[in-house]
């Protein structure tokens, strides 16, 4: 009686775990069809390996509901409504985002990262010109080191996002195209790579398209692995240069100004002005050299308004991510970890 007990119980703990997963064939929606069709036709795969990986994936439902198109509300007209109170804005902003990624323990493992893959990050400095501590605090940021590359399955993921309505996918659908090619030519088993729960890979979650294009087989073993730190080191390097950086021009520097809120000019890193132009506006450190056009990058605390120049080098950071205050992070947390390295000139020697 107590074995038939327990044989009913693991079959019901059985089918609720099986349960919580959705497993679907993707071979019988359309749009997988013209997927399939189209990769036949241009990157020659064969109909039978694709109908094999899209017969039996899983929902990734976290990403979809990320992804969800917002439904529209429909507002009824009221004859006796209210006056709408005043917006009163949430100020802090910046000091919520910067206790999240600026922490001590984040410094002080990019210390660590930075001495224990010191001669990879000289020769991408030497190679790319880019500045050991910002590859450092990308990797920092995108992967805290390499510790959280992300637990989801890749194909899954941009299977879902491909074929399930949602907000974006087409852009979804040509990732999931070019993870499928970055696959077969870096002979990886595409059911077995992890990353976030939109796709991204490796200690500086690069997008499948960024691959072919940016990723670089730093350590020469013919293979790009951008899981691997050496592999990362170069690709991000890479990502850099290509997005525009310069060797010896300075990221950012904070500026004094009237008052506690800054609303004379529009801030932002799509905005240029000319100095020249920001009157009343001035470095705060008089070893600040740079006269090209800057960007004014607010900050935005309870009770007053930091603001901040950006150069080009700034803008390049947004490249990786079109955010300014994630740019902001970069450059806070890259300046942090040279000021707590020992011998930081070792890093940029021009031999």
């Amino acid at each position: 009686m107590n074995f038939f007990i327990r044989a009913v119980f693991l079959s019901i703990l059985c089918s609720v775990i099986t349960s919580a997963s959705t497993f679907i064939n993707y071979n019988e929606n359309n749009l997988t069809k013209i997927f399939i069709d189209d990769m036949i036709a241009t990157e020659k795969f064969s109909k039978e390996e694709l109908q094999d990986l899209f017969c039996k994936v899983e929902l990734q439902k976290r990403s979809l509901r990320f992804y969800a198109i917002p439904k529209k509300v429909k507002k009824k007209p009221h004859l006796n409504a209210k006056k709408k109170k005043k917006y009163k804005r949430n100020y802090g902003s910046w000091s919520r985002y910067e206790k999240k990624l600026l922490t001590k323990k984040r410094v002080q493992k990019g210390i660590e990262f930075m001495q224990k893959h010191k001669n990879t990050l000289i020769r991408a400095y030497k190679e790319y010109g880019i500045p050991p501590e910002y590859i450092t605090a990308i990797i920092g940021i995108e992967s805290y080191y390499g510790a959280y590359t992300g637990k989801y399955r890749v194909f899954d993921t941009l299977c879902t996002l491909a074929f399930e309505k949602n907000r974006r996918n087409k852009f979804f659908t040509k990732e999931l195209k070019e993870f499928l090619k970055m696959a077969k030519r870096e002979e990886l088993n595409p059911r077995e790579v992890k990353g976030s729960y939109a796709g991204a890979i490796g200690l500086g979650q690069f997008m499948p398209s960024n691959f072919e294009k940016l990723g670089v087989d730093f350590d020469g073993d013919g293979k790009v692995r951008i899981c691997e730190p050496e592999d990362a080191i170069g690709s991000i390097a890479n990502y850099f240069k290509k997005s525009g950086w310069k060797r010896y021009i300075p990221v950012a520097t904070r500026v004094s100004y009237e008052g506690k809120r800054f609303r004379k000019h529009k801030t932002g890193y799509i905005h240029k002005y000319s100095r020249k132009h920001l009157k009343g506006i001035y470095p705060k450190d008089k070893s600040f050299h740079y006269n090209d056009k800057v960007r004014l990058i607010k900050l935005e605390r309870k009770k007053y308004d930091e603001l901040w120049y950006g150069t080009h080098n700034f803008y390049v950071i947004t490249r990786y991510n079109h955010s300014s205050y994630y740019a902001m992070a970069v450059h806070q947390l890259a300046q942090k970890i040279k000021r707590g390295v020992k011998n930081h000139h070792e890093y940029l020697s021009k031999k």
